[in-house]
């Protein structure tokens, strides 16, 4: 299948190379190029300059800031910025919860929020997960009591990233009871200041602190930072799912990645000779890029057909989630390949010179053993999937 482009989307990918062509700081777009997460002050930097541009929510509507982009100008807008090694807007903000206040949030909410979480003057993490909840969310136990106009919360969560860099969070709670577990839960924004609250770093095997355990002792929250309605907070959860698992396919990604290590292989000599001699290593590049072009096209009929407006969306977005991160893995196990012994060195990515790519890819293949396991682990989608196509 051929993927073509309207004379208007070429003029806006067009435009979009042209934008971050002039405003992508090079350091940003070499420290990404070589494999390395980008910093907290990269992904600021740069959201701030998509702000300024009308681009950092582009899905958002036009009154809270966003340029109310078709699917198709942003799957664009979000190729050419993996494309680009450019960091991607903070998805905590823009893809997570900034679509749920649209939908669910107080006029006031609206007004205070949106603003900041697409310029990033706030920085949330997600409270979702909990010790011994696993993947079955529903289950979770922290607890959050009514007491005038406040809400007393405590409990705790588990695997937050970027709890140690975030202002605030945004949690599911459990206000109370019901015949089934998804009632009762409501979602609670909560600043990470608060007294009683306290985050421990948890150090991944990849030897990064993207991890954290957050305690909630007796935490005072004013219950005007309740979104929608008190024990309604799963409706929240599943429509902010949705988003998170679409976006983790992150095809753009896997095509550039897959770019540079065939760059990598062909300039790499092995036994007197470039790598990309190899045979086995051409076809298992091959196959990749095969793989990578066929969930290209599937992400492309998801948001250009109206599948993405039905009833079948959420399974659709459990496919592209768990084919996308099932390639991010088979992918940075070939850089890995490619970098040889010096991938089993272990170096942190903080210790790492920039032009080392070698550094990142040990450690990248190791921290993406954990994509399986967010946004819903790869078992939850293929009962997502199981259950669409069985009914």
């Amino acid at each position: 299948m051929q993927l073509q482009l309207t004379p208007a989307q070429q003029q806006f990918r067009d435009q979009v190379r042209a934008f971050i062509a002039s405003d992508l700081p090079l350091d940003i777009r070499e420290h990404l190029r070589m494999g390395h997460p980008p910093r907290k002050s990269d992904v600021v930097t740069w959201q701030r300059r998509l702000h300024a541009r009308g681009w950092a929510v582009p899905h958002w509507p036009r009154e809270y800031g966003g340029s109310q982009m078709s699917d198709i100008e942003k799957l664009i807008l979000q190729d050419e910025l993996f494309r680009a090694n450019a960091p991607q807007p903070l998805h905590f903000n823009c893809t997570m919860l900034g679509p749920v206040l649209i939908e669910f949030g107080s006029d006031a909410q609206k007004t205070h929020w949106l603003p900041r979480l697409a310029n990033l003057d706030v920085w949330f993490c997600q409270g979702f997960s909990e010790p011994g909840s696993g993947s079955d969310l529903a289950s979770l136990r922290t607890a959050a009591t009514r007491q005038g106009d406040d809400y007393i919360v405590n409990g705790q969560k588990i695997w937050t990233s970027s709890a140690h860099l975030a202002d605030w969070i945004f949690a599911l709670v459990r206000t109370g009871g019901g015949s089934r577990k998804q009632e009762g839960i409501s979602f609670l924004l909560i600043d990470l200041k608060t007294p009683g609250i306290t985050i421990r770093p948890i150090i991944g095997i990849d030897g990064g602190h993207h991890l954290n355990e957050v305690f909630f002792d007796n935490v005072r929250v004013p219950a005007t930072q309740l979104v929608g309605v008190e024990g309604e907070g799963w409706k929240c959860a599943k429509f902010l799912l949705g988003n998170e698992r679409t976006g983790i396919a992150a095809v753009g990604f896997s095509r550039e990645r897959l770019r540079h290590a065939r760059r990598l292989a062909e300039r790499i000599m092995q036994a007197g000779r470039p790598m990309i001699e190899d045979r086995r290593l051409r076809e298992d590049i091959a196959m990749l890029e095969a793989e990578t072009r066929a969930l290209e096209i599937t992400q492309w009929r998801f948001f250009a057909s109206s599948a993405a407006r039905d009833d079948r969306s959420g399974a659709y977005a459990s496919m592209l989630k768990l084919k996308g991160v099932e390639l991010q893995q088979d992918i940075s196990a070939l850089l890995a390949r490619i970098a040889g012994p010096e991938s089993l060195e272990w170096r942190s990515y903080e210790g790492a010179a920039d032009d080392d790519w070698t550094a990142a890819t040990g450690t990248r293949y190791l921290f993406l053993r954990a994509a399986s396991i967010y946004g819903g682990s790869s078992e939850v989608q293929k009962e997502i999937l199981a259950k669409a196509l069985l009914g």
